[in-house]
């Protein structure tokens, strides 16, 4: 149906404005309009099909994470009215007439347009797999089907999802979260193709399924099977194995929504998409389209959101100067940068620029440590120039590497991609500051650093929510956070401005400012705390995955002083903990959890070491005597920890703290008591001081050693607080760590009294539990803190600050107050209620934490994760686990 001959658009005083979608690129297309006062010259109509206004669709799994609805709305119902537009949800239009102007809605209601947007977006590719439409089966598109999801997980036990790329992997961890046993069914050569090459794609298949799911690539799926009921019992793959599942979710890829277009007679591509030229406008010079439906002047299908968020600039700004004469040319679209950052079942994953390698002369720079699931690639142009890279595992620095693709980076490129203090000159140290006013920021919202300059030295703009009101950079996927944060800071400090340090988008304080004011308000719950000292916009809300962990630990640390609970997961605290204190123990590999019963000192009884010996062997535990002087436990199923722990604590053991951000041991030798070199008696010092500083709560893990002579057997230079004996008394050292950036502590007093070591000791943890940031080691803390460690032993030693009784007091409150988190579990039923495999079968342990033996003892049988038609193998004389 042709349009009308060169109507002039807007035959009526008003013009009427159409949009047809009202996603999170239709709703930026709307704020694009108002930010160019069309809003004020037009009709604006919204005909939506979904029965809520826009929401993040990037963000839709952290639904399963606690976020509502609300949290995850996009459109501010202010917003709307202010602008005067007209918004009908649950009313998609459902045919277009060109000739005549005029849109239809699934109601009847027809509206009469001058100018008309389709912002359709995509639908679900389901495979055209005999059973596809069995009850159990749906897609993962939007809230509407996680809701669905959520309802019939409730019965199920195990799922399939159909698709392993950034959506899939996604729906496979909303599965796992729901209690599900999950499979990912992959037709492709490996998880995340588009993103990631092989040696990305080994790294991330090994950590996904070391997180417990079980991964098939390169098979489809050849029919669904299903029971009497209809109900879905199993699906058959491509490579004749069977998969018996409750549920299933395609997660397939997407098809532009084109249909509108179609039927109305706007040329479409032939593999879909509405064909639109730079300006986003279709053959019809009244239509234009943006988002997944659009198939844009590059010839592509852009799928991600930052392609529409341009596409809907571009639109909106060639509309204004069309309609009203608006000079500000928003110039055309005629590609997008496809970069991405998310984290993915808890795994970073990164890919920018070129990634695959396919320009002539590219050569690749990777490091890659399968141990810890890290692989980092490079590509490098022939004159040293940065085309793109991989980033799995290890994401830290895809802020600073994607604005220089295209350039020769400041380093070389092996220093960008080994870890931090590997390689020579400070290893892949790089700076906001090393990056050009060109290089683009946010990649969502196309915003260079420049921009943000600006917005602080031209706007006024003096924290980061502002700059992010002021350019909209942070607030698409928000993987340039950290990048934009430091060169706001950065601006700031150069204009003389005070920086905005706050913790996180909830609290406008720093972790110490908070730990002071939980302290002197004598606050006991996140709730208080938030309400009263958040940030005006997260008030009354439920906090961030920053802040919620950083809060916990404080009030565990000060639950002695404030009169807060001591239990970390009584009430509201439960809600705050990392991953490990939900169950008071670590998350293994295969899903089974360890034990780590606390041996001060490494001394232990024979009575007490056969008493780990009769669990293990009771239970089928791997057992380990680690480097940590400590024996770990591991393979206990989570409806298994009660009944080992009430061994355990019968024998008179109590927790290790593996899990917490804590004391975790305090190694020694056998010192003087036994050998020929010590000089005092290191073992009954590292059980006097892991005694006293057992659970104390820190910003980051706690390790310790004592050495009973100079030969320094307990590493203890290695350690966060580390004690070397002298023929005078104890030397102190603090600040050290190992793992892969090791630091040697260093000596903060000498020939001290065993009163004098403890005093200074209590001094220096309270000190940096109060003034640390989260998740900083005492190493990195030192060498941030002004003065470094000669200002510690001002405050510590000297007591500069006449802090001392105070920090003495707080230790002392610690440790009148103990009280071991396994011995309070055990004795109320109640707390025991959380220790269960599965919420909605409590009863039903878990199927898929199976074994194999190895050394005369079990490892975990990761085979199992290939499919459950595999055989389960047990142990002679153990249970099936």
């Amino acid at each position: 149906m042709p349009p009308p001959p060169d109507a002039a658009p807007g035959t009526t005083a008003t013009p009427t404005l159409v949009l047809v979608g009202h996603g999170m690129v239709g709703q930026r297309f709307l704020e694009e309009l108002a930010d160019r006062g069309v809003t004020r010259r037009a009709r604006i109509v919204v005909l939506c099909e979904e029965p809520r206004p826009a929401y993040d669709r990037v963000q839709l799994t952290s639904y399963f994470a606690g976020r509502t609805p609300d949290d995850l709305s996009l459109a501010d119902p202010e917003f709307l009215a202010r602008h005067g537009i007209e918004l009908h949800l649950g009313d998609p239009a459902t045919a277009v007439d060109r000739a005549t102007r005029t849109v239809t809605a699934r109601s009847g209601l027809t509206v009469r347009y001058d100018t008309l947007v389709l912002a359709t977006g995509s639908y679900p590719f389901v495979p055209p797999v005999p059973g596809k439409d069995s009850a159990g089966c749906f897609v993962y598109r939007t809230l509407d089907d996680l809701l669905a999801i959520e309802e019939y997980a409730a019965g199920a036990r195990t799922g399939v999802v159909v698709g392993g790329g950034l959506l899939g992997l996604e729906a496979a961890g909303a599965l796992k979260g729901l209690g599900l046993r999950t499979h990912i069914v992959e037709v492709g050569p490996r998880l995340m193709a588009l993103q990631v090459d092989e040696g990305g794609g080994r790294a991330l298949r090994r950590t996904v399924e070391e997180s417990g799911l079980a991964v098939h690539t390169g098979v489809g799926g050849t029919e669904i099977v299903a029971d009497e009921t209809g109900a879905v019992t199993a699906m058959d793959l491509s490579d004749g194995s069977r998969v018996d599942t409750d549920l299933v979710v395609f997660s397939a890829g997407v098809r532009p929504r084109d249909r509108l277009a179609r039927d109305c007679g706007l040329p479409v591509g032939e593999r879909g998409g509405i064909v639109v030229d730079e300006r986003c406008r279709t053959a019809d010079p009244a239509v234009y389209a943006i988002g997944e439906c659009a198939l844009a002047a590059d010839g592509r299908v852009h799928g991600l959101v930052a392609p529409g968020y341009d596409m809907a600039r571009v639109a909106a700004g060639d509309l204004a100067a069309r309609l009203f004469g608006d000079t500000r040319h928003p110039g055309g679209f005629t590609g997008a940068d496809l970069s991405t950052k998310l984290k993915l079942l808890g795994v970073d994953v990164a890919s920018f620029g070129d990634a695959h390698g396919t320009a002539d002369g590219a050569l690749d720079v990777v490091y890659a440590d399968a141990r810890s699931g890290v692989y980092k690639k490079l590509v490098i142009g022939p004159g040293g120039e940065l085309l793109g890279g991989v980033l799995v595992g290890d994401a830290e620095a895809y802020g600073m590497l994607r604005p220089l693709t295209g350039t020769v980076p400041p380093l070389a490129p092996e220093q960008l991609v080994l870890p931090a203090g590997v390689a020579a000159g400070g290893g892949g140290a790089l700076g906001p500051s090393a990056l050009p006013d060109e290089a683009v920021l946010c990649n969502c919202h196309n915003v260079t650093k420049a921009t943000v300059r600006a917005a602080v030295t031209e706007h006024s703009c003096t924290t980061l929510p502002e700059v992010k009101t002021c350019t909209k950079a942070g607030t698409g996927c928000g993987s340039c956070v950290k990048s934009l944060t430091a060169v706001v800071h950065d601006e700031l400090a150069a204009a003389g401005a005070t920086v905005d340090t706050g913790l996180c988008g909830c609290f406008p304080h720093t972790r110490a400012e908070l730990y002071e004011i939980v302290r002197t308000r004598r606050l006991t719950t996140f709730a208080e705390l938030l309400d009263a000292h958040g940030r005006p916009a997260a008030r009354h809300g439920d906090g961030c995955e920053v802040c919620k962990p950083t809060v916990g630990s404080i009030l565990a640390s000060l639950a002695p002083t404030v009169g807060a609970g001591g239990y970390v997961l009584d009430g509201e605290q439960a809600a705050l903990q990392d991953t490990n204190d939900h169950f008071l123990a670590n998350l293994q590999r295969n899903g089974s959890y360890s034990i780590v019963p606390r041996i001060p000192g490494g001394e232990i009884t024979p009575e007490k070491l056969i008493v780990i010996g009769e669990v293990a062997r009771d239970f089928g535990l791997y057992t380990k005597i680690t480097g940590g002087q400590r024996i770990d436990l591991f393979g206990a199923r989570v409806e298994q920890l009660p009944q080992v722990w009430a061994r355990l604590v019968d024998a008179g053991f109590e927790s290790g703290h593996a899990y917490g951000k804590a004391l975790r041991t305090v190694k020694s030798c056998v010192g003087q008591t036994w050998c020929r070199y010590g000089v005092q008696d290191s073992v009954r010092m590292a059980i006097d001081l892991e005694l006293r500083y057992r659970g104390l709560r820190s910003p980051h893990k706690l390790k310790s050693a004592v050495s009973g002579c100079a030969r320094e057997c307990a590493e203890a230079r290695g350690k966060d607080f580390g004690v070397i004996a002298t023929a005078q008394g104890w030397n102190l050292y603090v600040g050290g760590n190992g793992g892969a950036d090791p630091r040697h502590a260093g000596l903060l007093a000498q020939d001290l009294s065993d009163a004098e070591l403890i005093r200074l000791i209590d001094r220096f943890l309270m000190f940096y539990i109060r003034t640390a940031d989260r998740l900083e080691r005492t190493s990195a803390w030192l060498e941030r803190i002004d003065g470094g460690l000669d200002h510690v032993r001002e405050v510590v030693v000297d007591d500069s600050l006449g802090l001392g009784e105070e920090l003495e007091s707080l230790m002392a409150a610690h440790v009148t107050h103990y009280r071991d988190e396994w011995a309070e579990t055990l004795a109320d039923p109640e707390r025991l209620a959380r220790f269960v495999s599965f919420v909605n079968a409590p009863d039903v342990p878990d199927p898929t934490v199976r074994f194999t033996p190895e050394r005369d003892q079990v490892k975990p049988d990761l085979t199992l994760l290939a499919g459950p038609t595999l055989p389960v193998r047990t142990l002679e004389g153990t249970s099936a686990r």
